[in-house]
């Protein structure tokens, strides 16, 4: 898990990695990341990165192919990370669900695309021409919610006859706090986990070795080039 901060404060973003595999076939589900810095672009030039200038911001492609949106601007201690951007077949559609069905607040709407947010960083919808192809790199995208709410979007998502990919049920981690999850999907198929904010602050407490392990495990990879 990496990000600008703690969970608790900040979005964070899950890197998952299957030892042997040297590629995934990107689809066209994910848009992207936007973040807020006067500093990235910098650092990726001088590590070799390729940037391209955009309108109002810079992209970057990640050595995987995925787009981050970077805008020139500093944050302070808020999080840089400013929005997360979904492709959709169907805007009216989607918009309905994650704003009627899933409460999320709208904050602007237009022909081909929709922002929404329950505070924080802000979710774009955009829609895109054609059949959505999430090929086999695709994920799910998380929100923490007191332990009380799950049952309650549980209930609103069969009432509007949604899909539950997981029902609720309990994640043991040996050693460190169990969470709760229901897992949903959108007219899109695009994943949705609400897990339990007691549970998951618990989980999610910022580790200081982090780094130093992840540099360890890299180095020991045998399928990585040294």
């Amino acid at each position: 898990m990496i990000g600008y901060g703690p969970e608790s404060s900040h979005f964070v973003i899950e890197l998952t990695y299957n030892y042997g595999v040297k590629s995934y076939e990107l689809g066209n589900d994910f848009g992207g990341v936007t973040i807020a810095s006067a500093e990235i672009v910098d650092r990726a030039t001088r590590h070799g990165y390729p940037v391209v200038a955009g309108a109002g911001h810079s992209v970057l492609t990640s050595p995987d192919g995925y787009k981050f949106f970077i805008v020139n601007e500093a944050t302070g201690e808020a999080d840089p990370v400013r929005k997360v951007m979904l492709n959709v077949t169907d805007l009216e559609r989607s918009v309905k669900y994650w704003h009627e069905t899933l409460q999320m607040k709208q904050v602007v709407k237009g022909a081909d695309s929709a922002e929404l947010t329950y505070g924080g960083f802000v979710l774009k919808l955009a829609k895109i021409e054609g059949a959505l192809d999430r090929a086999k790199a695709y994920g799910r995208i998380a929100f923490a919610v007191p332990f009380e709410v799950q049952p309650k979007i549980d209930e609103i998502i069969k009432a509007a006859g949604g899909t539950i990919l997981t029902p609720l049920i309990s994640l043991d981690t040996p050693g460190k706090a169990t969470v709760r999850v229901i897992i949903l999907a959108d007219p899109d198929d695009h994943e949705i986990c609400f897990v339990d904010e007691e549970g998951f602050s618990q989980l999610s407490q910022v580790d200081p070795e982090s780094n130093g392990q992840l540099d360890k495990y890299i180095q020991k990879d045998p399928f990585q080039d040294k």
